[in-house]
Formats: C-alpha cells, sequence, structure tokens
C-alpha cells in the first residue's frame, strides 16, 4: 500500500513576508492607477511573482485592501500602547505630533488610506471593518484621553469627550486630503499648530 504523500508544510514567517512584498507592490500600484485601475496582473509584476503565486495569499483585490485596513489598525493599536505606557498620555500626544503629521504626509502612506477611505464609501463590507477598527482604537484614546484629563481635574463627561475625541481624530485624517492641494507644507509650522489646536482640546 501505497504511504500517503505528506502535505508540504508552509513557513509562516516566509509566507508573512511573501503577503508583505504583495502589500507593498499592492500600495505602489494602487497609487499609481487607484485600486479599480490596477490589476492584479499589474500587481503581480510589481511584485515580482505569478499572479497565480498571489492568489496563495490573497483572494483578490478586496482581500488586499482589506489587509491594509487590519495593517493600519495594528498599527494604530502600537502607538496607543505606547502613549498608554507612559506617564502623561496628553503630553505624549503633544509630542508625538511632529511623527504622526510626517505619517500622514508622506507620499506613498497616505495614497493607501485615501484608497481605503474611497473604497469603504462603496463596500459595505470593507467600511464595518474601519468602523470595528475605529471603535476599538477610539476606545483606547478615549481611556487615554480620559486618564490625562483626570489627572488635571478637567471635566470627563461622555458629550465633551466625544466632540473633542472626534475633532482631534478629523484633524489628522484631514491632512491626507490637505496633502493633495498642499504638498509641500511646512511640516514644522503645522506641527507647532497642531500642537496649539490639540493642546486647547486636550487640556482645557
Amino acid at each position: 500500500m501505497t504511504a500517503p504523500i505528506a502535505k508540504r508544510r508552509t513557513d509562516p514567517e516566509r509566507a508573512q513576508n511573501r503577503r508583505n512584498q504583495v502589500l507593498e507592490a499592492a500600495a505602489v500600484c494602487f497609487a499609481r492607477s487607484g485600486f479599480h485601475g490596477a490589476s492584479m496582473a499589474e500587481i503581480s509584476k510589481q511584485a515580482g511573482m505569478s499572479a497565480g503565486h498571489i492568489y496563495n495569499y490573497f483572494d483578490g483585490k478586496d482581500a488586499i485592501i482589506m489587509a491594509f485596513v487590519a495593517r493600519e489598525a495594528e498599527h494604530v493599536s502600537g502607538l496607543l500602547r505606547d502613549l498608554a505606557s507612559r506617564e502623561d498620555p496628553l503630553e505624549a500626544i503633544l509630542e508625538d505630533a511632529p511623527i504622526h503629521i510626517d505619517e500622514s504626509l508622506d507620499p506613498q502612506p497616505w495614497s493607501v488610506p485615501l484608497e481605503m477611505f474611497a473604497e469603504a464609501s462603496r463596500n459595505p463590507v470593507i467600511a464595518a471593518k474601519m468602523r470595528e477598527n475605529e471603535e476599538v482604537s477610539r476606545a483606547q484614546l478615549r481611556a487615554l484621553v480620559k486618564r490625562g484629563r483626570e489627572q488635571r481635574n478637567l471635566p470627563v463627561d461622555d458629550v465633551l469627550l466625544d466632540g473633542r475625541l472626534d475633532t482631534l481624530i478629523s484633524y489628522f485624517h484631514g491632512l491626507t486630503i490637505r496633502a493633495l492641494y498642499r504638498p509641500n507644507m511646512d511640516r514644522a509650522s503645522l506641527a507647532d499648530a497642531f500642537r496649539v489646536a490639540m493642546r486647547a482640546l486636550l487640556m482645557t
């Protein structure tokens, strides 16, 4: 009796590296051609692998954009964990403003969020996932802001916190749009202005 053929084991690290390779290629293609304009063939060529190979990791472009949504959620979660580990989370937010401004304005990264937002406006599955991730990160940020305001004996009622948080988040989301109109904004001046606005929102 012939022994069964053992299935080849997948190396998780290698598989993740391959997924990242596809995502980096897709980011370039989306920036160049848009989400709908970029084909799987274009992405596979940019990634340096066959289209069939890509389908081992992603079912299609929707799965790729979902992977970007998950990657962004992980990134934000990491930032919030770092803020939570610091003694004064509100001062930490102000100190880190230039870093987040640079991230929002760097040409390659901001093209992907724009595609995510645009696709979410048409695709209810992607929109639902983005809202789900937003609820998690917003709750984490809310806890940090509440803690920082309590340390200063400032009001922490729900209506006030909701308004301040939504405004704060809108500042950073708006940068991706603003960069389309003014790609050469002075980042140091922008960071100073952000600190003024965020200090008013967080510490008054």
